[in-house]
């Protein structure tokens, strides 16, 4: 859907098909934290999914995050089953590159979380991170839960206020209930890809403008 002009999502008629099940197998194991990758996780764990451009860098972000149990990059947010790679960047599925993050609410909050995620891109810049273009890369929230989706709205609301004093445009980021989007895993050698190369493309940079998270709730 690129065809040399600004990205354009599909519809859900235009979306590849994909296919009933992967063409591949996740590894079982986390890299660098030593946990598995995909669930049933233990109990007391939540799940929150965030897409802030290319999967390798904004994995990276989180895994690196005390109190965080394990990462998987996927793909969320299209139409097309089980994509693969290949097919994402084609802009036919309609997916994002998402980063599954499993933590343990114990020791670090989804706020911090979403801190780490505002600070860590640029969330206004539509269809593109960087260099980066491409319907795949564009910011978005997959809340697991209201509280979540509460607290992702307030964070974005705060975050735009801090943005509009620093000129920075309106925040594109897409926030969404997870329920009837699926993640999707992505392949093995994408998973903790900077870890096996750690000298390997990230991609990802924030506006250097911080969150005022916290101060988001206080001011409704």
């Amino acid at each position: 859907m690129l065809f040399g002009r600004t990205p354009v999502l599909p519809t859900p008629d235009q979306a590849l098909r994909g296919r009933p099940e992967p063409d591949f197998t996740v590894p079982s194991r986390h890299t660098v934290l030593g946990n598995p990758l995909v669930g049933p996780y233990p109990a007391g764990l939540e799940v929150a999914d965030f897409a802030l451009g290319c999967f390798w860098g904004a994995e990276r972000k989180f895994w690196q995050t005390e109190g965080v149990w394990t990462t998987l990059a996927g793909y969320q947010g299209g139409y097309t089953l089980n994509p693969s790679y290949e097919e994402v960047c084609s802009g036919m599925t309609g997916h994002t590159e998402a980063v599954r993050v499993v933590f343990d609410p114990s020791v670090v909050s989804y706020d911090t979380l979403l801190k780490l995620f505002w600070e860590s891109h640029d969330p206004t810049q539509g269809f593109r991170q960087g260099n980066d273009v491409g319907t795949q890369y564009r910011s978005a929230l997959y809340t697991h839960s209201p509280d979540q989706a509460a607290a992702a709205e307030s964070s974005r609301d705060a975050y735009q206020r801090v943005l509009n004093g620093s000129g920075y445009g309106t925040i594109t980021t897409e926030i969404l209930p997870a329920d009837g989007r699926p993640f999707y895993p992505a392949e093995g050698y994408h998973q903790q890809y900077l870890d096996k190369n750690p000298g390997g493309y990230c991609g990802i940079g924030g506006t250097g403008v911080s969150c005022p998270i916290g101060v988001a709730r206080a001011d409704g």
